[in-house]
Order: C-alpha cells, then structure tokens, then sequence
C-alpha cells in the first residue's frame, strides 16, 4: 500500500480530502472520487478562482435525449487529464488556479416552469463569489440561464460560440428548446450581437441576427488563424462568454450527442480555437450536448473534457502561469 508520507495518509482520493483546490495529487487514472479533473468538492468558495459545476438537464432537446447526463461523462473523461502537465501549456494550472467541483446545480425537471429560474439562481451564488463559472451541460438551453447571470455581473456579454445550429430559431414567446435561446437573449439585450461570432455552423437559419457567422467549410477553407482574427477583432475588449455545443464538432470526434451534423470541425481545431481565445475577456464558458449513451469509448466526453481543461489552462496563462512547451507547438 502506498502511503504519502509528507501527508501522513494513503494518496489518492483529492476530490475530498485536498484543502484548497490547488495543485494536483499523484491518483489511479482508473480508481477514486470522480470529480472534473480531481477537484475538490465542496460547496465553500472562498478563494476559489474556478468553480465547475454540473447542469444536468436535457427536457429542451429537439431530437435525441440524454445530454443531462453529460456531466457525469465529461468528470469521467477528465480524469486522465489531471495527471501530467497540461500539453501544449507545458505547466499545472492548478499551480495557479485554486478550482472546486461544486457538484450539480439541483434541477426537479417535474417542475419545468422553475428549472431555468433555478439555473440562474445556481449561476448567482457561484459568481457572486468573484470566482468564474465553467458549467458542465445539460442541453444548450442551460446557456441563456447561465448569461443572464453572467451579464447581470459584467452587462451585455460578446458570444463565442461552437455549434452546428445557429440556436436562434424563432419562438412563439413561450415555447423554449434547445435552438431558441440565442435569439431571446439577443432580444433581450443579454448578448451583444455586434461583439459576438458563431463558429461551425453547418445547418440553415433565415436570418443571421447580427451575430458574425463563421461555417465550419469556411473555417476548414480559410483556416484557424483567419478565424481567430475575426472572433478577436469582434469581441475586443468586451466580456466573452464561451458556449461550446460539442455538436460543432463533427460526429467522427464527437458522436455522443443529440443532434449531430456532419462535416464540422475537428477535435484538434475545436482546442486550437480554445487557446486561440487567449487576449480576450473571458468571463465563463459552458460545454453542452454531451449525451454519452450514444458515445463510444468515451470519444465525446473526452474531447469536452479536452476543451474545457485547456480553457482553465488559458485562464491560468492569463494569471501568470509560465509555459515550457517540449517540442515544436
């Protein structure tokens, strides 16, 4: 039995015995206390500067269900991503981060006229900590909670989003779905469409909305670099909140999902737009969609386990943490 001797205790296990969120514990890849990338669990968010937290609701869905447990899949998909320095960042960023796992925000789907007043409940007690919130979906309806509560802190947030479908199909002003919710928060004043940029859409809306939209042939034509350019340019100095609906990747890296389009990007281009997103403001990302029981080997939930480490990893670079990349990056 190994046993830690500078901590007087077997190893292992730090999603409940680590004191305050930092750094990371030697563990069995296979074995121990699932939470997002080993963090610690826990509800007291004083000092923490990320909080992970679990959305698990899919009642909005259009086509295939199954993405409420998306949040459990992507905590099982991290956990090997916890036990090297992070590649290509060469560093920890649990080195410069103290990051929790709150757990699941607590949805009674019977209730449905509630759950979205919930969400964004949830959403304010996290961020009125000062810390910022990587939320784990749920369905992508979860996001318009979730920005009402970020724009609430910051104003009117500019949207990065990843997507095969734009989400901003028309309602009758009651209905809510999944593809909806974009055009209510646009009309709402909760997103500035004029700072904000879709990415990877394959599927056809009437209108743009405002929003810059960049397909995901015309990312495959013209390049990350070239994308990353107009997303940069848009946003500028305003607060960027990232929605990562893993559908914008295409089903080859990402066939647990719901509604999958061919012909979208990549799992290598979904992590170089991440740390492309680097000189923005960023203020929080969701990642949504994942529906493991049409996954296979875990392919789905380890590529959104993927985006959201490396987006903690951006947010540790901005905090000063030094990168010591091995080889050509």
């Amino acid at each position: 039995m190994s046993v830690d001797r500078s901590r007087g205790q077997e190893r292992g296990d730090q999603a409940f015995r680590d004191g305050d969120g930092r750094g990371t514990w030697q563990e069995m890849t296979y074995g121990g206390a699932l939470s997002f990338a080993r963090r610690r669990y826990s509800r007291d968010l004083d000092g923490a500067d990320i909080v992970i937290s679990g959305i698990p609701y899919d009642n909005a869905v259009t086509y295939r269900p199954g993405c409420r447990l998306g949040p459990r899949a992507i905590r099982a998909g991290s956990v090997q991503l916890a036990e090297l320095k992070h590649f290509p960042f060469g560093f920890d960023p649990f080195e410069t981060l103290s990051a929790v796992d709150y757990g699941d925000a607590f949805i009674d789907p019977h209730h449905p006229t509630g759950v979205f007043d919930a969400i964004e409940a949830h959403a304010d007690h996290i961020l009125a900590s000062g810390a910022m919130m990587l939320s784990l979906g749920g369905d992508h309806s979860v996001a318009y909670p979730l920005l009402k509560a970020h724009a609430r802190r910051h104003g009117p947030v500019a949207l990065v989003q990843f997507d095969a479908h734009c989400d901003t199909w028309p309602d009758d002003g009651s209905r809510f779905d999944h593809g909806t919710m974009f055009a209510r928060a646009a009309a709402e004043g909760i997103i500035d469409v004029a700072r904000s940029t879709q990415v990877g859409l394959r599927t056809y809306n009437d209108s743009d909305h405002g929003f810059e939209i960049l397909t995901s042939p015309w990312v495959h034509r013209h390049g990350i670099d070239a994308a990353m350019e107009i997303v940069r340019d848009r946003a500028g100095d305003a607060p960027v909140y990232v929605s990562f609906d893993i559908d914008g990747l295409d089903p080859a890296f990402a066939p647990g999902t719901g509604t999958p389009v061919s012909g979208g990007l990549a799992s290598w281009q979904g992590l170089e737009f991440i740390r492309g997103l680097e000189p923005l403001n960023l203020i929080g990302m969701d990642l949504v969609e994942v529906a493991p029981a049409y996954d296979h080997a875990e392919i789905t939930a380890i590529a959104a386990a993927s985006m959201a480490f490396d987006w903690i990893a951006v947010i540790a670079k901005k905090r000063g943490a030094k990168t010591s990349p091995v080889g050509r990056i």
